[in-house]
Formats: C-alpha cells, sequence, structure tokens
C-alpha cells in the first residue's frame, strides 16, 4: 500500500478515508491498518474491470480505464477509474469517472476524491476539467460532479490537513460522526481509547500475549 510518511507523495484515495474520518486514514496509510469487510470487498469486485487498464476510442471519445494520475503541486499520486476524452474546439474535454459501491452519501469524501483526480488531470494535460461523475453500483447510474470553487477548496484543504498528519506520524482523535464508526471496516482495531498511541503497537502486543 502507498505510503504516508514525511516526505511521499498522498495517495488520492486516501483523501476519501480523511474526509470520511481523518483517523482512519492514519490508521491505513501511517500505521498500515487494514481489514476487510463486505463493504470492501463488493469495492474490490467492483474495481476489478477498471483495473485491468485499456484504452478504447468511439465516435471520436477516447475511454481510458485505470489511467495513473499524479500532481507535483499537490504531492498526489492515484489512478483513476475511467477519464473519457471528448474532442473540443478548444482541445479535448476531460471527464474522469469514479466508480462506487452502494450509492451516493451524505458526506461528500467520494466528491474529494474524484475532484483531487480532477485536479491532477488539470495540471497533467494544460486542459480545465469542469466536471465528472460517480458511478454507484446500487443505482446504477452516473451522478454529474461539477468542481466548483468550493470543492476544489475543501480538495485541497484535505490534501493539506492529511499532508501534515502523515508528516506528523501521530494518529488523530476518532471522528465525532460516530455512526460513521457502524460501516469502517477498521471498528475492531481503531480503539478510540489509544487516541494519541499507534493502535499498530497495540494490535501487536495483543498477538503476542495470544501466542506466548
Amino acid at each position: 500500500m502507498t505510503g504516508g510518511g514525511a516526505g511521499e507523495s498522498i495517495p488520492i484515495s486516501a483523501l476519501q478515508h480523511a474526509v470520511y474520518c481523518l483517523r482512519q486514514a492514519a490508521l491505513i496509510h501511517l500505521e498500515r491498518v487494514w481489514a476487510e469487510n463486505r463493504f470492501t470487498a463488493e469495492g474490490d469486485v467492483l474495481h476489478a474491470v477498471a483495473d485491468k487498464g485499456g484504452s478504447r476510442k468511439a465516435r471520436g471519445m477516447r475511454r481510458v480505464l485505470s489511467l495513473p494520475l499524479v500532481s507535483a503541486r499537490l504531492n498526489l499520486t492515484g489512478v483513476a477509474d475511467l477519464v473519457e476524452f471528448a474532442p473540443g474546439p478548444d482541445g479535448e474535454t476531460v471527464f474522469p469517472i469514479e466508480y462506487k459501491r452502494g450509492k451516493p452519501k451524505l458526506h461528500r469524501a467520494d466528491e474529494v476524491q474524484l475532484c483531487a483526480q480532477a485536479l491532477c488531470l488539470e495540471e497533467m494535460t494544460g486542459q480545465p476539467v469542469r466536471q465528472g461523475a460517480l458511478f454507484y453500483a446500487q443505482t446504477k447510474r452516473r451522478l454529474t460532479v461539477p468542481f466548483d470553487a468550493d470543492l476544489r477548496a475543501l480538495t485541497e484543504s484535505t490534501v493539506a490537513e492529511l499532508a501534515l498528519v502523515l508528516g506528523s506520524g501521530v494518529t488523530p482523535a476518532p471522528t465525532p460522526h460516530r455512526s460513521r464508526c457502524r460501516a469502517c471496516s477498521l471498528a475492531e482495531l481503531c480503539r478510540p481509547d489509544m487516541v494519541g498511541r499507534p493502535v499498530r503497537a497495540w494490535r501487536d502486543r495483543m498477538l503476542d500475549r495470544a501466542l506466548s
């Protein structure tokens, strides 16, 4: 899994975790703690097709799967599930699409992840990326996401906040939105009472005790 120490690039996928719960992002990308549940398994299946990569062209539109992304300005790296490049009068129109399990969320984690992809694409192509889409497996519909000033600001502030956390090496407190913990695959490993101390160290101690 791509790391998150000082000087390392930030995975775009980590931004989704950071919006949902900054502690969750640190557990995954700083402490390297991970656990599968039904939701993560469904997400893996959904991304299996996009992960094969490749490029197709139809009716003048170029569709690229698993497109590597990078932003030197924001120190981001990642992969876009699908990017559509349509011909236009001023060059290609760039339209990123991210596949998600479930349905649209009440929070903006998915939108921030998609917007980060757009910021990378703007830097890489030199073309403005004004909107993209989230495709949800449960609704089987695209949800168009305009990359307006508010979403761009939220995305860049999330990048900055996560960079500080990963650079500090300190796992932050749990999210105040405790209802989110029910769907989190790390609920059993999170240990809210361990705030300020590495969860990985606690987990290793428990394993040592069980095996001794």
